[in-house]
């Protein structure tokens, strides 16, 4: 959700934080802020909105090498000049920048700041004048920070600066990411690697509950408790071209175009040199000792959950609850003997997941991330990990994560199958194949889905996805995608459902999306369409070659029914984006809405 950047070094640091906090966009936020350090003292810039409002206010003479960045997603107090960071303690000797949440603020607020006057509505400020207050009273200023984090419940990722010390950018974290990258004769802190990929590709993990000092030459870690440790860095894996739109207006287009290239890869990824499809032997055996799979997701991949879970019980023959996770985490069902828990995530920082994970894994039950971020803290604390290989997702409405998240749920399916001695009935490394091409097929028909976008969408204030089986899934997504970026009232319903309620809200001209792609209950879902088309709506039937019928507005090629969802899926995805795109919102960054979802 917010995002932080720091640099000290040999340059100008300005332009770094700024070019950082760009590569931070699709994150999501409201605000941005930067505060540079120099002979002078510490510049704080901060404005609501985009990054480009605030490169205006900026001072284009203002240098300094040292700084510090931040984009804000609120939580505490609305959006707002006042409410961004980076935030100043009162004598402005402090500057901070935070992501995460503290539950506990006004109570220290209370107790320790009663006689402070705030300047904002945030839980951050009292971070700041906090530690202020530790230093006036007669700390060093690292151990004020520490005394500071002490008393802090809740996430937090932190960086500050100190006007009147020594060039240092103070760090430290719990629960929320953030990383130190390292360069020659500089360093400098992201929330994510892609935000300084235009200076370093070597970065250090942080873990929960360390304080790290930030130099021109040098990073110290330690623990809170004050013990020192050493962390080698690893390389990030990304290419930078591969974080950059192209030709594309937005990336959401972009990264829709690239789910064929996407499953070609998983296909390679996960293949053996026999051309087999191969998982970790370990993780496989883990996955058939379960005796119930309980996958923990939140959103779209809550919706990737739901397919898995068919596909996991249809081909390895192992019962699979799927739960979102900030239910989960509160209200933790009645478990088997011998659960798996996997827990599904693109960025794989989804705080509510996390809090899962470590409940599960102080139960002492075995963990499994997928994830398409290696390194990321679900992965990291997991027993295991399989990764996505979808490359960087930036638009914050998900799509090849979502297909890339089945594929690999697919593989696992297949994999734990065969282990057993079961027989699925296809070549799956052939139908995923098949599934590539059929995505490419439909990418290269954009045209006839802008058509039927605007004959069914362009003045609708709502919409009803409608399917069954498997396509209640798709339909799942597809009307979280539209309500995502077009800010259409959309939800999906199981067909059948319709008459229990759901048909009262049927008006004349109200647009349905029906998925037909299952042969079991294609005339049923065609039934259901019937009902509501005599009540007044207006139908748009999506189905597969072999089951399609003249009324259909659409056909998607012939794959496995088992493997539908991947192909079905882009012409929802399509549909979303034109209808967005015809409303004039931005398609990459819909409003109120976050990319990594860092906050419970």
């Amino acid at each position: 959700m917010c995002g932080i950047v720091g640099y000290i070094g040999n340059h100008d640091s300005k332009e770094i934080l700024l070019k950082g906090l760009e590569k931070l966009e699709y994150r999501g936020y409201d605000s941005a802020g930067i505060a540079v350090r120099n002979e002078k003292g510490v510049h704080v810039f901060k404005e609501k909105g985009r990054i480009a409002d605030l490169r205006n206010i900026v001072d284009d003479h203002l240098t300094g090498k040292t700084g510090i960045g931040h984009t804000r997603w609120a939580t505490h107090g609305i959006p707002s000049k006042v409410n961004s960071h980076p935030h100043q303690s009162a004598s402005g000797r402090f500057t901070l920048v935070h992501n995460g949440v503290i539950e506990n603020y006004e109570l220290l607020q209370k107790e320790y700041l009663a006689d402070v006057s705030f300047t904002s509505e945030t839980d951050t400020e009292v971070i700041v004048q906090l530690i202020e207050k530790f230093v006036l009273e007669g700390l060093e200023v690292l151990e004020a920070f520490r005394k500071t984090l002490t008393l802090l419940h809740g996430s937090y990722a932190l960086a500050f600066l100190d006007a009147a010390g020594s060039d240092t950018i103070y760090v430290a974290k719990n629960k929320s990411p953030l990383l130190v990258g390292l360069g020659k004769d500089f360093n400098v802190v992201a929330s994510d690697a892609m935000a300084m990929l235009q200076v370093t590709d070597q970065f250090v993990e942080l873990m929960d509950k360390e304080i790290v000092l930030v130099t021109q030459n040098g990073v110290t870690i330690q623990h809170l408790s004050g013990q020192t440790m050493e962390r080698k860095p690893f390389k990030a894996e990304l290419d930078a071209s591969d974080i950059e739109k192209g030709t594309y207006p937005f990336y959401m287009l972009k990264e829709i175009d690239e789910q064929p290239l996407v499953i070609r890869k998983i296909i390679q990824t996960y293949q053996n040199e026999q051309g087999q499809l191969s998982i970790d032997p370990e993780i496989i055996e883990t996955v058939n000792q379960a005796d119930r799979i309980y996958i923990i997701a939140a959103g779209t991949s809550y919706n990737a959950g739901l397919v898995g879970k068919q596909l996991i019980e249809t081909l390895a023959k192992i019962p699979v609850e799927v739960h979102i996770a900030s239910e989960f985490s509160y209200n933790m069902p009645l478990l088997s003997a011998k659960p798996l828990f996997i827990f599904i995530s693109q960025s794989g920082e989804t705080a509510d997941s996390r809090a899962v994970l470590v409940h599960v894994k102080e139960l002492g039950y075995p963990t499994l991330t997928v994830t398409n971020v290696p390194g990321s803290t679900l992965s990291r604390e997991a027993d295991y990990t399989l990764l996505l290989h979808a490359g960087p997702e930036i638009a914050v409405a998900s799509t090849k994560a979502y297909t890339a998240q089945i594929a690999v749920l697919a593989i696992l399916s297949e994999v734990a199958a065969k282990y057993k001695g079961l027989e699925t009935g296809f070549e799956l490394t052939q139908e995923l194949g098949l599934v590539a091409n059929a995505m490419e097929t439909l990418c290269d028909s954009k045209e006839i889905i802008e058509i039927i976008s605007k004959e069914f969408l362009s003045v609708t204030h709502n919409c009803f996805f409608i399917g069954r089986g498997i396509d209640y899934y798709v339909c799942l997504e597809g009307s979280l995608k539209l309500k995502e970026i077009s800010y259409i009232q959309a939800e999906g319903f199981a067909g059948g459902e319709l008459k229990h309620g759901t048909i009262a809200l049927i008006e004349e001209g109200t647009p349905i999306v029906a998925l037909a792609t299952q042969a079991s209950v294609n005339l049923s879902i065609r039934g259901n369409v019937k009902e509501v088309v005599a009540r007044g709506a207006n139908p748009c039937i999506i189905s597969m070659n072999g089951l399609n019928m003249d009324e259909d507005s659409f056909v998607i090629p012939e794959v496995h029914e088992l493997l539908t969802p991947l192909v079905s899926v882009v012409p929802l995805q399509l549909l979303a984006y034109y209808a967005a795109i015809q409303r004039g919102c931005d398609v990459d960054k819909p409003r109120n809405l976050a990319k990594s979802v860092t906050v419970e």
